[in-house]
């Protein structure tokens, strides 16, 4: 559930991974305390940077840019992409959801 608080931090944020494979790059849109809780967070991408890649990691705080904190722009974006993710690979949608257990996607 969305509070109007909530509403008024949002924050624009880049997405960019930088491994020995390539690159991975998003754009999107969540609160401070949502990207706080995401830090060292396993994320599971599979092979989108090419056949075997297998691209898994850590999430780390040099991971995610501040793009804008301007609450207009925000809001002008999030209605004219229907949501909150604007382009790319949002991280959110990659976390591992059995993190304790390996053996399990």
């Amino acid at each position: 559930m969305t509070t109007e608080t909530q509403i008024n931090n949002l924050v624009m944020y880049k997405f960019l991974a930088e491994l020995r494979s390539g690159k991975i790059e998003g754009l999107f849109i969540s609160t401070l305390e949502h990207i706080k809780n995401l830090y060292g967070k396993n994320l599971y991408f599979g092979e989108i940077l090419g056949k075997h890649s297998e691209i898994e990691f850590e999430l780390e705080e040099s991971d995610i840019y501040i793009v804008t904190e301007d609450q207009e722009y925000i809001a002008r974006t999030i209605e004219i992409f229907k949501g909150y993710s604007i382009s790319g690979y949002n991280p959110f949608d990659y976390m591992l959801l059995y993190e304790n257990n390996e053996d399990e996607y």
